[in-house]
């Protein structure tokens, strides 16, 4: 498959390349990488959906249409130089087109019910504000911090369960980058391996006599970089799109 490569975020520095290369060939009218990115990419639309409305969104549902819509856009628009990682770009697009429908559909809802508001009486103007707000021009450093901010928040929520903050995480982060970049591959172990992440839910620890059997690393320094390890493998895991692209000096 044409993106066996670019599969992983953290895999290789080279697969961010691989991706945004493919994105700009399909932006310049390849029709075949382009079928193959909406393909391959159907669980990251689907997954960003359901992150956003909160519930599981299927290929039968509205969300997801409108999320393979923003996708296809995100491609369309998408700059190298302007634009933070092609993945962050689509994942902002999702979220906001999505966001707009659901308000879009809870205004329907109250008109139907004739709850009529003073903006509902000039729809030409409601519209060309959602049009303005749906503008790609309007992803500006300011909305990029609420958005970090934002996820910034979900992510210490999903660290707290694990006695781990956000601020810590840059703390414990390993000095040497030979031990930070072996530190990442076991965070991607854990992460992709169904058996090691369910221990690590329910548990909230690593497993670390399976990893230790599997790792070319002493159980002292599984041992020291645990709470490193858990934080990136549950970051792996997310769609927090904003804080990769954030820790990825140091991740990479």
């Amino acid at each position: 498959m044409i993106l066996a490569t670019i599969q992983g975020l953290f895999s290789k520095r080279q697969s961010k390349n691989d991706l945004e290369l493919l994105v700009l060939q399909a932006k310049d009218g390849d029709k075949e990488v382009l079928h193959e990115l909406l393909s391959s990419y159907t669980p990251f639309m689907k997954k960003t959906a359901s992150f956003v409305c909160k519930r599981f969104i299927s290929e039968q549902d509205d969300e997801y249409s409108i999320a393979m819509s923003a996708f296809h856009d995100a491609i369309e628009h998408f700059e190298q130089d302007k634009n933070a990682s092609f993945l962050t770009f689509a994942h902002l697009l999702i979220r906001r087109k999505l966001i707009d429908y659901i308000r879009k559909e809870a205004r329907r809802k109250e008109i139907s019910l004739g709850q009529m508001t003073d903006d509902d009486e000039n729809p030409s103007s409601s519209f060309s504000i959602l049009e303005s707000t749906n503008s790609f021009e309007q992803f500006t450093a300011t909305q990029q911090a609420e958005e970090r901010k934002h996820q910034i928040t979900v992510y210490e929520s999903m660290l707290k369960p694990y006695g781990l903050s956000f601020q810590e995480l840059v703390k414990i982060s390993p000095s040497h980058e030979d031990s930070r970049k072996t530190a990442i591959q076991i965070a991607q172990l854990v992460a992709e391996t169904e058996e090691f992440y369910e221990v690590l839910q329910t548990k909230k620890k690593l497993p670390i006599k399976e990893l230790e059997e599997l790792v070319d690393v002493s159980r002292k320094t599984l041992e020291r970089q645990r709470k490193y390890i858990i934080a990136i493998a549950i970051l792996l895991k997310s769609d927090l799109h904003y804080i990769k692209d954030y820790l990825k000096g140091r991740m990479s």
